[in-house]
């Protein structure tokens, strides 16, 4: 469910691409001092951003070296000197990832998704440690999710409220002291939260409708089997409203934020960048490739 929150490439400058990969090989690298190397491979672009984001919050200048590293060995690239934001970020994509894993295992009985649950069982104690309370309630709100899609809920906004909710949780960091910047950190994340699920409901019409799993939108539009593309194209629109509804409050929230730095990188990803994903998956034109790391 995640990987969907990049930059819109071509339209974002070389020295801001090279930042932004900059704060990922910091999340990673991050990941890997504090968890081992393993847990590396889960990191999504979607907590690279959340890094992005979060540190531009803080008026503190940016920081990096030029460095090589096992998976890029021959260029060096910039990486951004960690601080609290993407040791948070490293954090958050350990629970959110062991989540995901685990859920995959439950639910499909997916063997990638179970031995990557066992691999980074180590790793999420350590984080569920520094986490305690946030940990808890993304528990309680991925049961939740569990509860609405065991009954097949037939409500893609009801089934959208628990993930949005997580990943409000996941963006209110702690490590921002403005109470008032947390809140609309959160607001933020919880429409990126619902946009994320809904996209990624839409990206599995096909998936769910072979193998018979849960899906908001069939259960919510009644899909009875027929035609799958002209029961898409019959609700896209429908579908689309949703998710700019979502995006729409995105960009108000991040108007509200007054980031201190990275604006040219966060206004390519909220103003642009997620546009063009919404655009891609929509219209079927997302590989899964598009979702590997930089």
């Amino acid at each position: 469910m995640f990987g969907y929150v990049e930059p819109d490439k071509p339209e974002l400058k070389i020295r801001e691409f090279e930042v932004f990969r900059g704060y990922y090989c910091s999340v990673c690298r991050s990941i890997g001092r504090r968890y081992g190397q393993v847990p590396r491979l889960s990191l999504s672009y979607d907590l690279a951003f959340l890094a992005v984001l979060l540190d531009a919050t803080s008026h503190e200048a940016i920081q990096g070296d030029i460095v090589r590293c096992f998976a890029h060995p021959i260029r060096k690239r910039l990486l951004i000197r960690p601080n609290r934001f993407i040791e948070y970020a490293s954090d958050m994509n350990i629970i959110l990832a062991y989540y995901n894993l685990k859920d995959k295992w439950s639910d499909e009985k997916n063997l990638l998704g179970g031995c990557g649950c066992l691999a980074l069982q180590s790793a999420f104690k350590k984080a569920e440690k520094r986490y305690q309370e946030k940990t808890r309630r993304i528990e309680e709100l991925l049961g939740e999710l569990n509860r609405l899609e065991k009954a097949r809920c037939a409500s893609v906004d009801e089934a959208a409220e628990p993930f949005a909710s997580i990943m409000r949780e996941v963006f209110e960091c702690p490590h921002v002291e403005d109470e008032r910047r947390r809140k609309v950190l959160g607001w933020l994340g919880y429409n990126i939260g619902r946009w994320i699920y809904i996209l990624d409901a839409w990206d599995d019409l096909a998936d769910d409708v072979k193998s018979g799993s849960y899906n908001p939108i069939l259960e919510q539009y009644r899909y009875d089997g027929g035609d799958l593309d002209a029961f898409k194209a019959s609700i896209k629109d429908k579908l689309d409203f949703s998710l700019t509804y979502s995006l729409s409050e995105c960009e108000k929230a991040y108007a509200l934020l007054g980031a201190e730095k990275n604006t040219g990188i966060l206004d390519n990803i909220i103003y642009s960048g997620l546009i063009v994903k919404t655009d891609k998956v929509l219209q079927g034109r997302c590989g899964n490739n598009e979702k590997k790391s930089i």
